[in-house]
Protein backbone atom coordinates (compact mmCIF):
# COMPACT_ATOMS: atom_id res chain seq x y z
CA UNK A 1 0.00 0.00 0.00
CA UNK A 2 1.59 3.44 -1.11
CA UNK A 3 2.53 5.94 1.71
CA UNK A 4 0.01 8.81 -0.14
CA UNK A 5 -3.05 6.44 -0.23
CA UNK A 6 -2.21 5.57 3.54
CA UNK A 7 -2.31 8.98 4.64
CA UNK A 8 -5.47 10.18 2.78
CA UNK A 9 -7.33 8.97 5.99
CA UNK A 10 -5.34 11.16 8.27
CA UNK A 11 -7.41 13.33 10.79
CA UNK A 12 -8.65 10.41 11.95
CA UNK A 13 -9.97 10.52 15.93
CA UNK A 14 -12.21 8.18 17.93
CA UNK A 15 -15.45 9.77 18.08
CA UNK A 16 -18.66 8.72 20.83
CA UNK A 17 -22.08 9.19 20.79
CA UNK A 18 -24.27 8.28 23.62
CA UNK A 19 -27.82 6.60 22.95
CA UNK A 20 -30.17 7.75 25.84
CA UNK A 21 -33.27 6.66 25.99
CA UNK A 22 -36.02 8.53 23.63
CA UNK A 23 -38.66 9.73 25.62
CA UNK A 24 -42.04 9.35 23.88
CA UNK A 25 -42.44 13.26 22.98
CA UNK A 26 -38.85 13.96 22.06
CA UNK A 27 -37.92 15.05 18.53
CA UNK A 28 -37.30 12.43 15.95
CA UNK A 29 -33.77 10.69 16.01
CA UNK A 30 -31.71 11.80 12.96
CA UNK A 31 -31.65 9.65 9.53
CA UNK A 32 -28.45 8.83 9.15
CA UNK A 33 -30.71 5.73 7.10
CA UNK A 34 -30.18 8.65 3.96
CA UNK A 35 -26.88 9.09 2.42
CA UNK A 36 -26.21 12.61 0.52
CA UNK A 37 -24.46 12.05 -2.79
CA UNK A 38 -22.09 15.41 -3.13
CA UNK A 39 -21.90 15.87 -6.93
CA UNK A 40 -18.61 18.33 -7.63
CA UNK A 41 -19.28 20.15 -10.84
CA UNK A 42 -15.12 20.86 -11.19
CA UNK A 43 -14.13 24.42 -12.72
CA UNK A 44 -17.11 26.43 -12.56
CA UNK A 45 -19.84 25.34 -14.61
CA UNK A 46 -21.73 27.90 -16.56
CA UNK A 47 -24.71 28.55 -15.30
CA UNK A 48 -27.11 30.11 -18.25
CA UNK A 49 -26.21 27.60 -20.70
CA UNK A 50 -27.46 24.79 -18.27
CA UNK A 51 -30.49 26.33 -17.09
CA UNK A 52 -31.54 28.87 -20.39
CA UNK A 53 -33.40 31.76 -19.99
CA UNK A 54 -34.78 30.77 -23.67
CA UNK A 55 -37.18 33.90 -23.79
CA UNK A 56 -34.93 36.58 -22.41
CA UNK A 57 -33.74 38.86 -25.77
CA UNK A 58 -30.81 40.13 -23.34
CA UNK A 59 -29.71 36.45 -23.00
CA UNK A 60 -29.33 36.34 -26.86
CA UNK A 61 -27.68 40.11 -26.83
CA UNK A 62 -25.25 38.78 -24.43
CA UNK A 63 -24.46 35.23 -26.02
CA UNK A 64 -24.62 35.87 -29.50
CA UNK A 65 -22.58 32.67 -30.56
CA UNK A 66 -23.01 31.10 -27.28
CA UNK A 67 -26.54 31.47 -26.64
CA UNK A 68 -28.71 28.19 -27.58
CA UNK A 69 -30.97 28.54 -30.05
CA UNK A 70 -34.86 28.96 -28.64
CA UNK A 71 -35.94 25.77 -30.82
CA UNK A 72 -33.42 23.25 -29.10
CA UNK A 73 -34.02 24.11 -25.69
CA UNK A 74 -35.74 21.46 -23.21
CA UNK A 75 -38.44 24.22 -22.28
CA UNK A 76 -39.49 23.31 -18.52
CA UNK A 77 -41.82 26.61 -17.97
CA UNK A 78 -42.59 29.66 -20.30
CA UNK A 79 -39.25 31.33 -19.10
CA UNK A 80 -36.59 28.86 -18.55
CA UNK A 81 -35.65 25.63 -20.26
CA UNK A 82 -32.37 22.88 -19.90
CA UNK A 83 -29.65 22.60 -22.37
CA UNK A 84 -30.56 19.84 -24.90
CA UNK A 85 -27.77 17.73 -23.73
CA UNK A 86 -29.49 17.11 -20.38
CA UNK A 87 -32.24 15.56 -22.17
CA UNK A 88 -31.70 12.16 -20.33
CA UNK A 89 -32.99 14.04 -17.44
CA UNK A 90 -36.32 15.00 -18.48
CA UNK A 91 -37.82 11.67 -16.78
CA UNK A 92 -36.43 12.61 -13.87
CA UNK A 93 -38.23 16.16 -13.95
CA UNK A 94 -41.64 14.73 -15.36
CA UNK A 95 -41.54 12.24 -12.08
CA UNK A 96 -40.72 15.55 -10.14
CA UNK A 97 -37.38 13.74 -8.55
CA UNK A 98 -35.49 16.76 -9.82
CA UNK A 99 -34.80 20.62 -8.54
CA UNK A 100 -33.12 22.99 -9.52
CA UNK A 101 -31.80 26.29 -7.25
CA UNK A 102 -31.71 29.28 -8.97
CA UNK A 103 -29.07 31.79 -8.39
CA UNK A 104 -26.82 30.18 -5.82
CA UNK A 105 -23.84 32.09 -4.44
CA UNK A 106 -22.81 34.04 -1.61
CA UNK A 107 -21.77 37.74 -0.89
CA UNK A 108 -18.34 39.26 -1.81
CA UNK A 109 -17.73 36.60 -4.65
CA UNK A 110 -14.53 35.20 -5.04
CA UNK A 111 -13.06 34.22 -8.79
CA UNK A 112 -10.34 32.33 -7.86
CA UNK A 113 -10.59 28.32 -8.73
CA UNK A 114 -8.90 27.41 -5.49
CA UNK A 115 -10.31 30.12 -2.64
CA UNK A 116 -13.63 29.96 -4.29
CA UNK A 117 -14.10 25.97 -4.14
CA UNK A 118 -12.12 26.23 -0.62
CA UNK A 119 -15.45 28.79 0.39
CA UNK A 120 -17.93 26.25 -1.07
CA UNK A 121 -16.38 23.57 1.39
CA UNK A 122 -15.73 24.83 4.61
CA UNK A 123 -18.99 26.62 4.49
CA UNK A 124 -17.43 30.01 5.13
CA UNK A 125 -18.25 33.36 3.94
CA UNK A 126 -16.13 35.24 1.03
CA UNK A 127 -13.59 37.01 3.52
CA UNK A 128 -13.33 34.12 6.17
CA UNK A 129 -10.88 31.47 6.14
CA UNK A 130 -12.47 28.26 7.79
CA UNK A 131 -10.28 25.07 8.35
CA UNK A 132 -13.08 22.21 8.68
CA UNK A 133 -14.89 20.82 5.67
CA UNK A 134 -18.63 21.92 6.20
CA UNK A 135 -19.49 17.80 6.71
CA UNK A 136 -17.10 17.55 9.15
CA UNK A 137 -18.47 21.08 10.70
CA UNK A 138 -22.32 19.25 10.77
CA UNK A 139 -20.38 15.97 11.76
CA UNK A 140 -18.95 17.31 14.77
CA UNK A 141 -21.82 18.48 16.38
CA UNK A 142 -23.86 15.81 15.59
CA UNK A 143 -21.95 12.77 14.79
CA UNK A 144 -23.13 9.67 13.13
CA UNK A 145 -23.08 5.82 14.15
CA UNK A 146 -19.85 4.79 15.32
CA UNK A 147 -20.49 1.48 14.22
CA UNK A 148 -20.79 2.96 10.77
CA UNK A 149 -17.79 2.20 8.26
CA UNK A 150 -16.97 5.88 7.33
CA UNK A 151 -18.11 9.15 7.57
CA UNK A 152 -17.83 9.43 3.91
CA UNK A 153 -16.39 8.13 1.00
CA UNK A 154 -14.98 9.90 -1.80
CA UNK A 155 -14.51 8.67 -4.73
CA UNK A 156 -12.00 9.73 -6.84
CA UNK A 157 -10.40 13.36 -5.47
CA UNK A 158 -9.78 15.23 -2.31
CA UNK A 159 -12.05 14.79 1.29
CA UNK A 160 -12.98 19.06 0.62
CA UNK A 161 -15.92 18.96 2.41
CA UNK A 162 -14.88 16.01 5.08
CA UNK A 163 -11.37 16.88 5.43
CA UNK A 164 -11.03 18.03 9.44
CA UNK A 165 -10.07 15.82 12.30
CA UNK A 166 -12.18 13.32 13.71
CA UNK A 167 -13.41 12.44 10.63
CA UNK A 168 -13.33 8.80 9.26
CA UNK A 169 -12.72 9.28 5.69
CA UNK A 170 -12.11 7.00 2.74
CA UNK A 171 -10.96 8.06 -0.60
CA UNK A 172 -11.26 5.12 -3.25
CA UNK A 173 -11.12 4.82 -7.28
CA UNK A 174 -13.34 2.22 -7.41
CA UNK A 175 -14.66 -0.91 -5.46
CA UNK A 176 -12.15 -3.50 -5.98
CA UNK A 177 -9.30 -1.14 -4.53
CA UNK A 178 -10.98 -1.18 -1.03
CA UNK A 179 -10.91 -4.53 -1.29
CA UNK A 180 -7.38 -4.86 -2.06
CA UNK A 181 -6.82 -2.61 0.42
CA UNK A 182 -8.06 -3.80 3.30
CA UNK A 183 -6.49 -6.71 2.27
CA UNK A 184 -3.06 -5.28 2.79
CA UNK A 185 -3.42 -3.13 5.78
CA UNK A 186 -2.90 -5.13 8.89
CA UNK A 187 -4.72 -4.17 12.61
CA UNK A 188 -2.31 -1.93 14.20
CA UNK A 189 -0.82 -2.21 17.53
CA UNK A 190 -1.03 0.58 20.54
CA UNK A 191 2.44 2.45 20.98
CA UNK A 192 3.05 2.96 24.69
CA UNK A 193 4.95 6.42 25.47
CA UNK A 194 4.71 7.61 21.66
CA UNK A 195 1.50 9.94 21.24
CA UNK A 196 2.84 10.75 17.42
CA UNK A 197 3.03 7.13 16.63
CA UNK A 198 0.00 6.03 18.38
CA UNK A 199 -1.92 9.11 16.59
CA UNK A 200 -0.51 7.49 13.33
CA UNK A 201 -1.24 3.76 14.35
CA UNK A 202 -4.87 4.74 15.39
CA UNK A 203 -4.97 6.26 12.00
CA UNK A 204 -4.26 3.00 10.63
CA UNK A 205 -6.42 1.06 12.78
CA UNK A 206 -9.36 2.67 11.64
CA UNK A 207 -8.50 2.59 7.99
CA UNK A 208 -7.82 -1.33 8.49
CA UNK A 209 -11.61 -1.20 10.25
CA UNK A 210 -13.40 1.18 7.71
CA UNK A 211 -11.64 -0.95 4.80
CA UNK A 212 -12.86 -4.42 6.28
CA UNK A 213 -16.41 -3.24 6.97
CA UNK A 214 -16.80 -1.96 3.44
CA UNK A 215 -15.18 -4.90 1.64
CA UNK A 216 -17.57 -7.51 4.44
CA UNK A 217 -20.22 -5.86 2.72
CA UNK A 218 -19.03 -5.37 -0.90
CA UNK A 219 -18.36 -8.91 -1.06
CA UNK A 220 -21.98 -9.46 -0.53
CA UNK A 221 -23.19 -6.16 -3.21
CA UNK A 222 -25.96 -7.86 -5.36
CA UNK A 223 -25.70 -6.81 -9.37
CA UNK A 224 -26.99 -3.54 -10.41
CA UNK A 225 -28.80 -4.88 -13.35
CA UNK A 226 -28.19 -1.62 -14.79
CA UNK A 227 -25.92 -0.92 -18.14
CA UNK A 228 -23.56 2.48 -17.23
CA UNK A 229 -21.96 4.94 -19.17
CA UNK A 230 -18.10 3.62 -20.05
CA UNK A 231 -17.13 6.96 -18.56
CA UNK A 232 -15.60 8.92 -15.56
CA UNK A 233 -18.58 9.91 -14.38
CA UNK A 234 -20.38 7.00 -14.89
CA UNK A 235 -17.79 4.77 -13.44
CA UNK A 236 -17.69 6.59 -10.47
CA UNK A 237 -21.78 6.90 -10.10
CA UNK A 238 -21.33 2.95 -11.01
CA UNK A 239 -19.29 2.79 -7.38
CA UNK A 240 -21.30 4.84 -5.52
CA UNK A 241 -24.73 2.66 -6.29
CA UNK A 242 -22.53 -0.30 -5.76
CA UNK A 243 -21.36 0.55 -2.25
CA UNK A 244 -25.35 1.62 -1.84
CA UNK A 245 -26.32 -1.67 -3.05
CA UNK A 246 -24.22 -3.63 -0.77
CA UNK A 247 -25.86 -1.63 2.09
CA UNK A 248 -22.48 -0.17 3.32
CA UNK A 249 -23.71 2.55 5.87
CA UNK A 250 -21.95 5.96 5.00
CA UNK A 251 -23.70 9.03 5.56
CA UNK A 252 -22.21 10.76 2.59
CA UNK A 253 -20.42 9.88 -0.46
CA UNK A 254 -18.89 12.61 -2.90
CA UNK A 255 -17.78 12.40 -6.37
CA UNK A 256 -16.60 14.58 -9.09
CA UNK A 257 -17.24 15.44 -13.09
CA UNK A 258 -15.52 18.33 -15.26
CA UNK A 259 -13.49 19.91 -16.00
CA UNK A 260 -16.24 23.31 -16.62
CA UNK A 261 -13.85 25.75 -17.14
CA UNK A 262 -14.60 26.90 -20.38
CA UNK A 263 -12.50 30.19 -21.21
CA UNK A 264 -12.75 28.99 -24.87
CA UNK A 265 -15.29 26.82 -27.43
CA UNK A 266 -17.72 26.34 -24.90
CA UNK A 267 -20.73 24.77 -26.91
CA UNK A 268 -19.02 21.61 -27.35
CA UNK A 269 -16.98 21.35 -23.89
CA UNK A 270 -19.72 22.18 -21.68
CA UNK A 271 -22.33 19.90 -23.76
CA UNK A 272 -20.25 16.74 -23.91
CA UNK A 273 -19.77 17.51 -20.15
CA UNK A 274 -23.26 17.97 -19.32
CA UNK A 275 -24.46 14.83 -21.60
CA UNK A 276 -21.77 13.11 -19.85
CA UNK A 277 -23.43 13.65 -16.70
CA UNK A 278 -27.23 13.34 -17.41
CA UNK A 279 -26.75 9.92 -18.94
CA UNK A 280 -24.55 8.82 -15.83
CA UNK A 281 -26.98 10.12 -13.33
CA UNK A 282 -30.16 8.36 -14.85
CA UNK A 283 -28.54 5.10 -14.78
CA UNK A 284 -27.63 5.35 -10.83
CA UNK A 285 -30.93 6.55 -10.37
CA UNK A 286 -32.19 3.15 -12.08
CA UNK A 287 -30.13 1.35 -10.16
CA UNK A 288 -31.44 3.27 -6.71
CA UNK A 289 -34.61 2.27 -7.86
CA UNK A 290 -34.54 -1.30 -8.67
CA UNK A 291 -32.46 -1.68 -5.27
CA UNK A 292 -35.43 0.12 -3.30
CA UNK A 293 -33.37 2.76 -2.37
CA UNK A 294 -33.98 5.95 -4.25
CA UNK A 295 -35.90 7.34 -1.24
CA UNK A 296 -32.79 7.04 0.82
CA UNK A 297 -30.27 8.83 -1.94
CA UNK A 298 -30.37 12.72 -2.14
CA UNK A 299 -27.89 13.85 -5.45
CA UNK A 300 -27.09 17.83 -4.88
CA UNK A 301 -24.34 19.49 -6.93
CA UNK A 302 -21.85 22.35 -6.18
CA UNK A 303 -19.60 24.24 -7.91
CA UNK A 304 -16.49 26.94 -6.60
CA UNK A 305 -19.07 29.69 -9.34
CA UNK A 306 -20.83 30.22 -12.67
CA UNK A 307 -19.34 32.06 -15.28
CA UNK A 308 -19.58 35.58 -16.57
CA UNK A 309 -23.32 36.50 -18.35
CA UNK A 310 -21.58 37.57 -21.17
CA UNK A 311 -19.35 35.63 -23.88
CA UNK A 312 -15.90 36.69 -24.21
CA UNK A 313 -13.63 36.76 -27.50
CA UNK A 314 -12.52 33.24 -27.48
CA UNK A 315 -16.39 31.74 -27.50
CA UNK A 316 -16.37 30.56 -23.99
CA UNK A 317 -16.78 32.26 -20.54
CA UNK A 318 -15.11 33.52 -17.52
CA UNK A 319 -15.33 33.41 -14.08
CA UNK A 320 -18.33 34.64 -12.19
CA UNK A 321 -20.52 34.00 -9.88
CA UNK A 322 -24.13 32.87 -9.21
CA UNK A 323 -25.54 29.61 -11.20
CA UNK A 324 -28.11 27.16 -10.84
CA UNK A 325 -27.70 23.73 -8.74
CA UNK A 326 -29.72 20.58 -8.81
CA UNK A 327 -30.79 18.26 -5.96
CA UNK A 328 -31.97 15.25 -6.84
CA UNK A 329 -33.72 11.97 -5.73
CA UNK A 330 -36.47 10.10 -4.53
CA UNK A 331 -38.09 12.11 -1.73
CA UNK A 332 -36.82 15.53 -3.79
CA UNK A 333 -40.39 18.06 -4.35
CA UNK A 334 -38.88 18.77 -8.05
CA UNK A 335 -39.32 21.84 -9.34
CA UNK A 336 -37.77 25.65 -9.19
CA UNK A 337 -36.43 27.16 -5.97
CA UNK A 338 -34.30 30.76 -5.48
CA UNK A 339 -34.53 33.01 -7.94
CA UNK A 340 -33.57 33.63 -11.61
CA UNK A 341 -31.02 36.32 -12.01
CA UNK A 342 -31.78 39.20 -14.11
CA UNK A 343 -29.66 39.95 -16.91
CA UNK A 344 -30.22 43.18 -16.77
CA UNK A 345 -29.36 44.17 -13.70
CA UNK A 346 -25.59 42.83 -13.41
CA UNK A 347 -23.10 43.50 -10.97
CA UNK A 348 -19.59 44.02 -12.38
CA UNK A 349 -20.82 42.03 -15.32
CA UNK A 350 -21.93 39.09 -12.97
CA UNK A 351 -25.21 37.23 -11.72
CA UNK A 352 -26.26 38.72 -8.53
CA UNK A 353 -27.55 35.91 -6.05
CA UNK A 354 -30.56 35.25 -4.68
CA UNK A 355 -29.96 31.98 -2.31
CA UNK A 356 -26.83 31.89 -0.48
CA UNK A 357 -25.43 28.15 -0.64
CA UNK A 358 -25.22 27.35 2.72
CA UNK A 359 -29.23 27.26 2.56
CA UNK A 360 -28.49 23.91 0.58
CA UNK A 361 -26.26 22.56 3.14
CA UNK A 362 -28.81 23.56 6.38
CA UNK A 363 -31.53 21.71 3.77
CA UNK A 364 -29.24 18.66 4.01
CA UNK A 365 -28.76 18.73 7.55
CA UNK A 366 -32.33 19.64 8.93
CA UNK A 367 -34.62 18.19 6.18
CA UNK A 368 -32.66 15.27 4.90
CA UNK A 369 -30.90 14.10 8.22
CA UNK A 370 -33.14 15.43 10.34
CA UNK A 371 -30.51 17.05 12.61
CA UNK A 372 -32.07 19.23 15.07
CA UNK A 373 -28.45 21.21 15.61
CA UNK A 374 -26.37 22.52 12.51
CA UNK A 375 -23.82 25.31 11.77
CA UNK A 376 -26.51 26.62 9.08
CA UNK A 377 -30.01 26.13 9.50
CA UNK A 378 -30.40 29.20 12.32
CA UNK A 379 -28.44 31.52 10.08
CA UNK A 380 -29.26 30.44 6.09
CA UNK A 381 -32.95 29.30 5.91
CA UNK A 382 -33.52 25.48 4.50
CA UNK A 383 -35.40 24.91 1.11
CA UNK A 384 -38.61 23.35 1.10
CA UNK A 385 -37.85 20.51 -1.63
CA UNK A 386 -37.88 17.43 0.54
CA UNK A 387 -40.71 15.52 1.03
Amino acid sequence: MKRRDFLQLAGVASLTMTCPAIAANAPRPPRWDRTLVLLELNGGNDGLNTVVPYTDPQYYRLRPQLAIARDSVLPLSEKLALNPALEALMPAWSANELGIVLGVGYARPNRSHFRSIEIWETGSDGDEVLQQGWLARVFSQTPPPRAYAAHGIVIGRAPGPLQGGGMRTVIMRDAQQIIRQAQSVQAASSAIGNAALSHILNVQRDLYQASSKLRQKLARAPQLGVAFPKTRIGHQLETAATLLASEAQVPVIKISHGSFDTHSQQRGKQDRQLAALAVALMAFRQAMQAAHLWDRVLVLSYSEFGRRAAENGSHGTDHGTAAPHFVLGGRVTGGFYGEQPSLTKLFDGDLQHHVDYRSLYATVARHWWQLRDDPFSRTYPPLDCLS
